[in-house]
């Protein structure tokens, strides 16, 4: 019998699967130290990217690795003395950069991504939210076509998943975006996705529905777990014990050390992911634009253009570093010469980054505890799916999604 649901996390999965949870009937209770779509929920590129099944580790990255390290203007970057720390994790992670693993891991992402923008309604047209979901294209801006065939491998993955571009090249491409500048003169264009204008708000706003049809919310520091014959019983936090009969883990990186409590570890490390907002901008795209010179994403916000991307490995507990957030303006600035604004602002976030880049979604054992992170790059786009796999396995409706690949116990 399923009377309480705990859910830890309130950020765009955690959110997604409270409300979903709610649909069937269930109690439940959010918890989160914070407040909801404060995390990494807030400071993603919006994008709801239904073609963003290719992994990082593609066929070759370690022959090009060390050069990417070394390259100032590639947007990979190594907090040095964190390294050691790292390498275990960094093994597992390079031994996937295959043909094999690769091709596995992007079929894997499909069932989690590529109904994007139909989930993100189901979810929210219900509440009297849709209009948090915006329609448009998502843009690939090469500087030329000869870029756009060096990413042939991860083309051929997305074509065969059903997402095949519409390619501009030459002046077209500042007649269908005159904000992008002459070095760019190739765009592949994506079809039929969408964005979030403030994706913090949009949590936000998910939340206050969540709460307003009787869903509870607690902001309190999770401790620990207490099970009874191996399946979940309390949870206990600093505003006291919350007896209940299943429990959702939705809280990014941050998961990693719960499922340490319940005697299971997890290859999961920080993907340190920044963002600079230039408020009140002008001059910037009418979509959501990936720089694939710069490997960000530039996207139309209600704040003004937010660019956001890079990949830094250097943990939780460092501050930011200058160099990404440079590279990012140095990026932004040339793809969109006329870019002004008002003012900018710099984030730093944490997201989730397993060693095989899929998620972990099901149930550990027959505990009751059930997984709901390590998104990666794709937190926001494939939260609500996810919340409703989760959903499903707990109040026992049929899911019609082969889980396998996202086991929570694959690696143990």
């Amino acid at each position: 019998m399923n009377r309480h649901v705990v859910v830890i996390g309130a950020g765009i999965v955690g959110i997604s699967t409270a409300i979903w949870l709610r649909r069937t009937g269930l109690e439940v209770t959010v918890i989160d130290r914070g407040l909801p779509g404060t995390g990494t929920s807030h400071g993603n590129a919006g994008v709801l990217a239904a073609c963003s099944m290719v992994p990082v580790t593609g066929p070759g990255l370690m022959r090009k690795a060390p050069k990417m390290v070394l390259d100032r203007n590639f947007p990979l970057f190594l907090r040095w003395p964190y390294v050691p720390r790292l390498l275990p994790w960094l093994r597992r992670y390079m031994a996937n950069a295959n043909d094999t693993d690769t091709r596995r891991i992007a079929k894997g992402l499909i069932p989690i991504v590529g109904d994007s923008v139909e989930q993100h309604k189901n979810l929210c047209n219900e509440l009297g939210l849709g209009d948090w979901v915006t329609d448009s294209d998502y843009c690939f801006a090469y500087a030329d076509t000869a870029a756009f065939k060096a990413d042939a491998y991860a083309w051929e993955l997305r074509r065969e998943a059903g997402f095949a571009p519409e390619l501009i090249e030459g002046p077209a491409v500042q007649d269908y975006d005159p904000a992008l500048g002459p070095d760019i003169t190739c765009l592949a264009v994506m079809k039929d996705h969408g964005f979030i204008r403030s994706p913090g708000g949009y949590v936000q706003a998910l939340a206050k529905a969540y709460t307003d049809q009787g869903g509870k919310l607690v902001q309190t520091e999770v401790r620990d777990f207490e099970l009874t014959d191996g399946r979940i019983a309390t949870v206990l936090t600093d505003a006291g014990s919350i007896p209940c009969d299943s429990v959702v883990l939705a809280t990014g990186v941050w998961s990693k050390p719960m499922m340490a409590k319940l005697g299971l570890k997890v290859p999961l490390e920080s993907e340190r992911g920044y963002h600079v907002v230039f408020e009140g901008a002008t001059g910037g795209p009418r979509q959501p634009t990936m720089i694939a010179s710069g490997k960000f994403v530039a996207t139309p916000m209600e704040q003004g253009l937010r660019c956001a991307g890079i990949l830094e490995f250097g943990g939780l507990e460092a501050g930011p570093s200058r160099a990404p957030l440079e590279l990012l303006r140095r990026h932004a600035k040339r793809a969109f010469p006329g870019l002004k604004s008002s003012n900018e602002i710099e984030w730093l976030g944490h997201r989730p980054a397993p060693s095989d880049s899929l998620p972990l979604i099901g149930e550990i054992g027959q505990s009751r505890v059930f997984t709901a992170f390590g998104h990666h790059h794709i937190g926001l786009t494939g939260g609500p799916k996810t919340g409703r796999l989760v959903a499903g396995l707990i109040s026992g409706q049929p899911v019609n999604t082969d889980l396998a690949p996202y086991h929570p116990q694959r690696f143990q």
